[in-house]
């Protein structure tokens, strides 16, 4: 088994905590705006230009003047806020933004991110991506743990073009979930979807990584 892209979404809510200024990127970080828990006061935050984003709205409620930076139709809150990107980004610029929750196409074990661009590939643009590992206090990436065409996506080094060297703090995938201690001491891997085994990770994985204690049992057993 694995998690489910919901799924991964709703362990990365788990590390919100009450007070955070939190910005979701474009893909499975805009499904955290459903797991907010309700005993937590969170602000989430969009490049284009909106503090207090709401889940997302039930199919004939959609506004669609109101989207996100991904442009899907999103809800308000009450107390939300509208302004301009430019606000937006010196927020961003600033070190006002807690944490930040990135899709990525591959991620280093020194905590390097690529997600903006595949060589040869059209792309409209960089987005705020790296503004937001540059400018955010804690950078937690959510992706599939491998491409999809089997491809190992958490790497020794990365081999896109950068948005941010030694930036991550912690990657959590459809397999497992990953610490990083930004630059040479690498990656802890912390926690299993359920079902998943220490060695199916280490198959799928370019990147070196230790295991946390708790995990250090489940290894030698092969479980």
């Amino acid at each position: 088994m694995s998690w489910t892209r919901d799924q991964m979404a709703a362990r990365a809510a788990r590390e919100l905590k009450d007070g955070f200024y939190v910005n979701l990127g474009i893909g499975i970080p805009t499904l955290v705006a459903n797991h907010v828990p309700a005993d937590l006061h969170v602000i989430l935050h969009s490049e284009n230009g909106m503090l207090g984003i709401g889940p997302f709205p039930f199919e004939g409620e959609e506004d669609a003047d109101l989207i996100n930076a991904g442009k899907q139709t999103i809800t308000e809150l009450p107390g939300s806020s509208f302004f301009s990107s430019h606000d937006s980004f010196a927020m961003i610029r600033g070190g006002h933004i807690d944490l930040t929750i990135l899709g990525a196409m591959e991620v280093s074990e020194g905590g390097d991110i690529a997600n903006w661009t595949v060589p040869g590939k059209m792309v409209k643009g960089m987005g705020g991506a790296m503004d937001l590992v540059a400018g955010a206090k804690r950078v937690l990436v959510v992706m599939e743990h491998t491409s999809k065409t089997g491809q190992p996506k958490i790497r020794r080094e990365c081999t896109l073009p950068l948005t941010g060297v030694a930036c991550v703090d912690m990657v959590i995938t459809n397999l497992c979930v990953f610490s990083v201690s930004r630059g040479s001491e690498g990656m802890t891997l912390i926690e299993l979807a359920p079902g998943v085994s220490v060695s199916k990770v280490e198959a799928q994985t370019e990147a070196r990584f230790s295991l946390a204690p708790s995990l250090r049992q489940t290894a030698i057993s092969g479980t």
